[in-house]
Parts: C-alpha cells; sequence; structure tokens
C-alpha cells in the first residue's frame, strides 16, 4: 500500500514539471509504516528520493516518536498543521485521518431538523444523546442530497474537514502541488449516524469512559469534492480502493513480491491484497479522491477505461 502511493507521488511529480525541491507532506502519519514503505518504493526514481524535502503534520508527541524511529536516518520536519507547512510545490497524502475529525448531527424530527446534542441522563452521570431546540437555521447546513431523508434520518457534517479540504485545494492550485486523500466513507448520506467508537479493536459505547477508545465517523467524499474545488483544485475521484490499486498495480506487486516469499510470507501477501482489495473489506467502503492544479489531466489511477 504505502509503495504504490509513494510510486503515485513520483509519477505524479513528474506530472507537475519535476520541481526541485519538492516537499512530501503525510497529514497523520499513524506510526510512520506507510511513509517508510513510501519512501523505499521511490528509491527506483532516484532524482525524485534526491530532491524531497520531508514533513509531517502530527499532533501526538507519542506517535512522533515512533514516526522518526520508522523513519531513522531520514531528515523530517514536523508540524502541528498543515498551516505551519510552508508554501511551495509539493505532494500531500493523507490516510484514514478525516474520519478521525469531528463531526456535528443532526436529526430530523416531525417538525424539521434538530442537532444531536449530548447531555446527562436524568442520574447526573450517565451520558447521553440529546436532542437540541428547533432552529430553521439549521436547514442552511444540511447537505442538498439529504433534503429529502424521512422523518428519523440522521445527517453528519464535519466543518473542520471542510475546511483543510479547501487549504488543501488552495495550495494545491498555487503551489504547484497534489494531495491524494483515502478514506472510508460515502458519496450520498444514507440517513443513518456512523457515529462509532473503537476499544481494542473492538466496538466500544462512545458515551462510556470518554477519551479511551477511537471516536470515528464515516467521511462525506462529496463534501471534501466541493471543498478541494473550492480552494481552486481540480479533482478526480472518489474512486473505490480496489479498482484504484488495481490500476496502481496490487497485483503485479504482489506477483513480484510473492516469487522470493516464503509460503506463510506468500499467505500474509495474498491476506494483504485481499483486505485492501476486496469489496467485503476495504475494497469498497475505502475511496481515493485526488486534487491537482486546474485544468490537469486525471493522474495515475484515475484515468477512464
Amino acid at each position: 500500500f504505502g509503495e504504490l502511493l509513494g510510486l503515485w507521488c513520483a509519477d505524479t511529480w513528474r506530472f507537475l514539471g519535476q520541481p526541485k525541491p519538492v516537499k512530501l507532506i503525510e497529514l497523520g502519519p499513524g506510526n510512520g509504516t506507510l511513509m517508510a514503505d513510501a519512501l523505499r518504493a521511490v528509491r527506483i526514481v532516484p532524482d525524485f528520493a534526491a530532491n524531497l524535502e520531508l514533513h509531517l503534520v502530527e499532533i501526538s508527541p507519542s506517535l512522533r516518536h515512533r514516526q522518526e524511529a520508522a523513519l531513522a536516518g531520514r531528515d523530517a520536519t514536523w508540524h502541528d498543521s498543515l498551516a505551519e507547512v510552508p508554501e511551495g510545490p509539493f505532494l500531500l497524502l493523507a490516510n484514514e485521518l478525516f474520519d478521525a475529525l469531528p463531526i456535528r448531527q443532526f436529526e430530523r424530527g416531525a417538525g424539521g431538523w434538530r442537532e444531536r446534542l449530548i447531555g446527562l441522563a436524568e442520574d447526573g452521570e450517565t451520558l447521553v444523546f440529546v436532542a437540541g431546540p428547533e432552529d430553521p437555521a439549521i436547514e442552511v447546513l444540511i447537505p442538498e442530497a439529504a433534503a429529502e431523508l424521512p422523518a428519523g434520518a440522521v445527517v453528519e457534517i464535519c466543518p473542520e474537514a471542510e475546511a483543510l479540504a479547501r487549504e488543501i485545494g488552495r495550495r494545491v492550485a498555487g503551489g504547484p502541488g497534489a494531495a491524494l486523500l483515502i478514506d472510508y466513507g460515502y458519496r450520498r448520506p444514507a440517513g443513518l449516524s456512523t457515529f462509532q467508537a473503537l476499544r481494542r479493536h473492538r466496538r466500544h459505547d462512545p458515551l462510556r469512559a470518554p477519551g479511551s477508545a477511537d471516536l470515528t465517523a464515516h467521511v462525506d467524499f462529496a463534501a471534501l469534492e466541493r471543498a478541494l474545488a473550492a480552494g481552486g483544485a481540480a479533482t478526480f475521484g472518489p474512486l473505490e480502493q480496489g479498482r484504484f490499486l488495481a490500476a496502481l498495480g496490487l497485483a503485479q506487486r504482489a506477483e513480484v513480491l510473492t516469487r522470493s516469499a516464503t509460503g506463510p510470507q506468500r499467505r500474509d501477501i495474498e491476506s494483504a491484497v485481499r483486505r485492501l482489495s476486496d469489496p467485503g473489506e476495504m475494497g469498497t467502503l475505502f475511496k481515493a479522491i485526488a486534487a491537482l492544479p486546474p485544468k490537469s489531466l486525471p493522474p495515475a489511477g484515475f484515468l477512464s477505461d
């Protein structure tokens, strides 16, 4: 996965005219594994690899330490936000970042939309979901695609995601630059809550023991696309992750890796390919969207049949 994204960056750098130097930015790099894999792969494009300036946007001190260990020997600069990264030519990766940004939820009642809030139960201690007051001003926040949803439907918006995507779009348009955003989500709201908590790889009540679990929500790719375009970028996708990785050569790369693999290693590779690309796993729910300068042709992976 990381190798293919790294090679996508190298190919897109050529597409942008091979600016030197060029910043390689990752938003929310996690353990640093994706970036380490990407950098290993781009060594086959020496001119690109030699002119990279690595910038990582990460707010967690403990994750910064893990990233530093994963990228041992690489010069990198860490930032608390994209705003701190200097302007100039760049390539940006964000994998499973937008699902972690805070959302607002609205529920349709008989008299209109109400914001879904968090309050206290009668015991004065237990957190519960409550409906906020009716407010006609909420109507302007509801996506057009959700306007006809029935009573009981829940709609989510993520103002922070839209603001970040708009800023990415602005930088892409003027950088010049390119961005590849991969996450799980939808293009049209289904009227259901996607807010969930995960703790130790299991579902968890999001209102129990706050701070002890990962909170996530599905990404609205239509909203992301609009925000990138509002910033001035040309957008491509969203495209299902399985199709995107297949177009980049997932099967061919797996075949090369298995040639010298042991039996257990081969099974691990085959399992990873299934996890990344099968519709029943990450292949359909996860999607990729790219942003490039205005009037750009589609980048690798987004070419039409």
